[in-house]
């Protein structure tokens, strides 16, 4: 994947704001997923007014629905970023689409890049094509264990600790992979 950046319109930027803490799932299930979530990484890393500040391991785990589909690996990362939620959600998109990922409306299927805002700072948002918290965060184990990795002292707004929120998905088929 080549990394792509977009252009951001300054009122879509926080230039005077401090840093915004994210937190961002990242998944993959084709393509070499392990190598689609490094190209993944480099592109965050190249995001406008943005830093990558953390990553966790790769956890590899079963996909979601009962389709037949390879498992997944998935990763949390933690961006610093300038960007308002929803110009942010657009550069995540574009880096998708870079890597190969259709939109093809079929729920937990099969993808090349699955990019998702979790958390940002302690921001409840809730518009169409975005919510924060992510709105299924608290029950997905290849979110929670490796965003424990990265900030075991972080609170979900609203639903509790990331540390007691793992520890209720904890019995769960993940493997960390690095």
């Amino acid at each position: 994947m080549n990394t792509v950046v977009t252009t951001v319109a300054l009122t879509e930027v926080d230039l005077d704001a401090q840093w915004h803490q994210v937190y961002l799932g990242l998944g993959s299930n084709l393509q070499q997923p392990v190598k689609q979530l490094d190209s993944a990484r480099h592109g965050l890393a190249a995001l406008p007014h943005s830093r990558l500040a953390l990553c966790s391991a790769y956890y590899r785990n079963p996909p979601l629905g009962g389709m037949a589909q390879p498992d997944y690996v998935n990763a949390v990362c933690l961006l610093q970023t300038r960007l308002r939620p929803l110009p942010l959600l657009r550069q995540l998109q574009a880096l998708e689409k870079a890597s190969g990922r259709v939109r093809d409306g079929v729920r937990w299927g099969p993808r090349t890049l699955d990019l998702d805002i979790l958390l940002y700072d302690d921001l409840s948002l809730a518009e169409p094509q975005l919510v924060i918290p992510h709105p299924q965060i608290s029950r997905r184990a290849f979110v929670l264990l490796p965003l424990l990795e990265i900030a075991p002292l972080l609170e979900v707004p609203g639903q509790g600790s990331v540390r007691q929120l793992a520890a209720a998905v904890a019995d769960t088929e993940m493997r960390r992979i690095s």
